[in-house]
């Protein structure tokens, strides 16, 4: 829900997305950044704080992630691409945790996919007795949702890119706004 800080603010939002790894990704955070401005919010890019210099693997790997659990924690929302990675069918691991992690806390996460196939359509490679599996032999689950339903059932989920999702959020959280401050002040 938005409170009255957020009202006076610019909202925050979290970029979730396995685009951190794509050969350009400093410049694509650049890029979902600058969408985020055009429609009045801050756009929080998981990759926008350097790892300190001299750390190890390990230790660099605890600072991103204790890094991008503050920056979700500080966001006000999450926008989060839900498109396949690595294999038909889920998205990014992290992206799934992060999304948990900012519905734990209470916070609207909106995911964007490219397509509105349902999960067995992308995943399943056979059908036996009423049943699909993947290609590693585990059944696929038949909700007829686009996503696993703990994504699916709790992000709000647009068809479309990450400027459409965007355009989602930014109505929602305006819409929000605009109660809020339509709401008399209580004594």
């Amino acid at each position: 829900m938005l409170t009255q800080d957020m009202a006076a603010k610019p909202p925050q939002i979290y970029l979730a997305g396995f685009d951190v790894f794509r050969p350009d990704a400093a410049g694509h955070g650049q890029y979902l950044k600058a969408l985020c401005t055009e429609r009045g919010l801050i756009g929080l890019y998981p990759s926008d704080g350097a790892v300190p210099a001299g750390l190890g693997a390990h230790d660099a790997a605890r600072w991103i992630c204790n890094a991008n659990l503050a920056l979700i924690r500080a966001a006000d929302a999450v926008m989060a691409n839900l498109n396949d990675f690595r294999g038909a069918g889920e998205p990014d691991a992290g992206t799934a945790f992060e999304v948990g992690f900012a519905v734990a806390l209470g916070k609207p996460v909106w995911g964007y996919r490219s397509d509105s196939l349902a999960l067995i359509e992308r995943a399943a490679v056979r059908v036996e007795d009423r049943a699909a599996f993947c290609s590693q032999g585990f059944v696929v689950e038949d909700f007829g949702l686009p996503l696993n339903l703990m994504l699916a059932c709790t992000a709000q989920l647009v068809i479309g890119d990450a400027a459409a999702c965007l355009d989602a959020v930014r109505e929602t959280l305006a819409a929000q706004r605009q109660h809020t401050s339509a709401k008399p002040a209580s004594s």
